[in-house]
């Protein structure tokens, strides 16, 4: 780990319950002023990581470091977590609420208050701050979990799965939210399973599979790690050119315009001089592989049927 003193560090941290390896010496950091996106299956051990970042569980093995001290009670105060399974309390009043969490974090009254009537208003909640939880819908039940993970004005933002179910609207204002707290210097950290949405945000992605860390990078050096895939158009070519080239596979046609998968020690040069031999070729280029295929790609393709959707 780099020892960022601007850093959260997950350092070799591992997890079991009995027999089941819930995280397996997973080691990955999430810097200060980055959105850093955890991505991976149901029970890939995503949870589990969030909850031991928070104290909720203790590991087996491993550290947890903020600026290169091991979490405590006080550091973990400056930690904003928004659980999966939300977690607040239906029949109380919002600004109540609010300004409740904001002390819980050590904030004084009045600085918890004007904190809760902060997060209100850019919510688009200030009309509502009298009403009870319960009487919210579910984007504005959504604003108010983040709303109480932000009102303590963390360092570091924990947030599992916090755009599901999100309108479109209520997508835009969290993730404008999150690019905010992040330009501001907080360190954010989210699961998801909406890759086309991590892909879009994120600085960094980090992949984890039954409870080891996979792969780890921003979208552009994940991508250069997946497959390698051309797209090359030569409208002159019988339609199985492309079969006859070693270490190439046909991933799919789109009339003339085929995308080829190369293998390894597979050379491009060989497939465009193949292309050029049935005559002009309108389209060689290089095809970047989405997240959703990287994901796929580093997992297995057994765990394809259960990738994280996109949205």
């Amino acid at each position: 780990m780099n020892g960022d003193a601007r850093a959260l560090e997950i350092d070799a941290v591992s997890k079991r319950y009995g027999d089941l390896v819930a995280l397996e010496r997973l080691s990955f950091d999430v810097r200060a002023g980055e959105l850093f996106g955890f991505v991976g299956r149901n029970g890939a051990g995503k949870t589990t990581t969030m909850r031991i970042v928070l104290g909720v569980l203790s590991a087996d093995a491993g550290e947890v470091r903020w600026g290169g001290v091991p979490l405590d009670f006080a550091a973990r105060r400056r930690i904003g977590y928004m659980p999966e399974e939300r977690g607040l309390y239906p029949k109380m009043r919002l600004a109540e609420q609010l300004a409740y969490l904001g002390e819980l974090h050590g904030m004084g009254g009045p600085d918890a208050r004007r904190a809760a009537a902060d997060w209100l208003d850019r919510f688009g909640l200030a009309d509502r701050r009298d009403d009870e939880l319960q009487a919210l819908s579910h984007g504005n039940q959504q604003r108010m979990q983040l709303a109480a993970a932000l009102v303590c004005a963390p360092d570091v933002l924990v947030l599992d799965e916090p755009f599901a179910g999100l309108d479109p609207v209520a997508l835009d204002v969290m993730t404008g939210v999150l690019r905010e707290r992040a330009d501001a210097g907080v360190a954010v950290v989210f699961s998801s399973h909406e890759l086309d949405l991590v892909e879009r945000i994120c600085d960094r992605v980090g992949i984890v599979d039954h409870g080891r860390l996979v792969a780890c990078g921003t979208v552009d050096e994940l991508r250069r790690e997946g497959p390698r895939r051309l797209w090359v158009d030569a409208p002159g070519a019988p339609p199985d050119w492309a079969e006859q080239i070693p270490g190439v596979a046909v991933v799919r046609a789109d009339g003339s315009r085929v995308l080829l998968e190369l293998g390894d020690g597979a050379d491009d040069q060989a497939v465009l001089r193949a292309a050029l031999e049935s005559g002009p070729v309108r389209e060689f280029r290089r095809a970047e592989p989405s997240l959703v295929e990287v994901f796929r790609g580093v997992v297995g393709d057994s765990q394809a049927a259960e990738a994280p959707s996109v949205v």
